[in-house]
């Protein structure tokens, strides 16, 4: 055990409570979720930032040490990597998204260039137990996820939110919708149910007005799965649902046909009969067509309306009319006419 000064504690390591001068341990379990320090080695000038515990961004620099958590990811616009087998100080890995997720690159997005490569520093300690210095690995979370974690929502209504693809506009749409339903006088909850551990989405529903927020990895989960994604699901609805908001809008992050367990959501019969509407993001109206096409035929979901860059202008939103024979509005410049549409299909669902 030795002592290190932190220059960057990334925001997957929120509930931790950690401080810039850290004990690491050499000793490495290669559990996802388990928290390390280590040393970045090389410069970027493309996607060289980390989101930080407090919500900022940070540049990455050569040289910081930094603390994140082993995960994986499978991103199509990002990095796609694993978590390693085994680690030893002074072995190299990388950093895989914003939020500080480590583990070993295997394939990455011309947009994004190189990742950082980092060298292995320790095992970040906490010492749990009062007036002893025994240290264990410090982990993500604030809580551990049920497997068999129950679904109550107590008659809250839940919006959720489903993408082509990531970065179809879900958040966008997300916050637009929140910030018209706290306009119309409702208390609303959000959560964001799947992807990879990174808080951006939740503080932004929170700065459109959320009052209570979650995400997955305040249950201990840094990317999601179709194992643990309908059990994150029913926790985080029931958490929330269980402070008596109005309404809960459920992001479902990456894509219908993504790695993150949206498809394994979808299919749980309890979730989807939780869901009073559900909103289609697209990116192009192709997408829009396929999306639609898995929704109706795959989960019998009828989509209330479809958004997204899909909806960027009039060609896109008449040809999702004429297609698909659903409503198309635009969250970035139409976000009020989004929220007021939201309202009533509420409305007659409660009706």
């Amino acid at each position: 055990m030795k002592t290190i000064l932190v220059d960057k504690v990334a925001s997957v390591a929120q509930h931790s409570d950690l401080g810039h001068e850290l004990r690491v341990s050499p000793e490495i379990p290669c559990t996802e979720g388990v928290l390390l320090a280590v040393r970045v080695l090389n410069n970027k000038t493309r996607y060289n930032q980390l989101e930080l515990t407090s919500g900022r961004m940070a540049t990455v620099n050569q040289g910081d040490i930094v603390v994140g958590a082993l995960g994986h990811r499978k991103a199509l616009l990002g990095y796609s990597g694993h978590l390693p087998t085994a680690l030893a100080v002074g072995d190299t890995i990388q950093i895989l998204n914003i939020g500080g997720v480590l583990g070993v690159c295997d394939s990455a997005n011309p947009d994004v260039g190189p990742p950082f490569n980092c060298e292995v520093l320790g095992t970040v300690l906490h010492f749990p137990y009062l007036g002893e210095r025994i240290g264990v690995p410090a982990k993500v979370g604030a809580q551990t996820l049920d497997n068999d974690a129950p679904l109550e929502m107590n008659g809250v209504p839940v919006v959720a939110l489903a993408g082509t693809c990531m970065d179809s506009g879900k958040t966008a749409a997300a916050c637009a919708i929140v910030g018209r339903l706290r306009h119309l006088g409702l208390r609303v909850a959000a959560c964001k149910a799947t992807g990879v551990a990174l808080r951006r989405d939740i503080l932004a529903m929170e700065d459109a007005g959320a009052a209570d927020t979650m995400i997955f990895s305040d249950l201990g989960v840094v990317t999601t799965t179709a194992e643990n994604g309908p059990a994150l699901t029913r926790s985080l609805l029931t958490h929330l649902a269980a402070l008596r908001p109005d309404v809960i809008v459920l992001e479902l992050g990456d894509g219908l046909l993504g790695a993150y367990g949206v498809e394994a959501i979808l299919s749980d019969p309890t979730i989807r009969a939780a869901l009073s509407a559900v909103i289609l993001c697209a990116n192009d109206p192709v997408a829009a067509w396929g999306g639609a096409k898995i929704l109706r035929d795959q989960f019998d979901i009828e989509p209330a309306v479809v958004t997204g860059p899909a909806t960027d202008n009039t060609v896109g939103i008449d040809q999702i009319a004429e297609r698909l024979g659903l409503p198309a509005i635009n969250a970035l410049s139409n976000g009020v006419a989004l929220g007021d549409h939201i309202a009533s299909c509420l409305h007659g669902a409660t009706a």
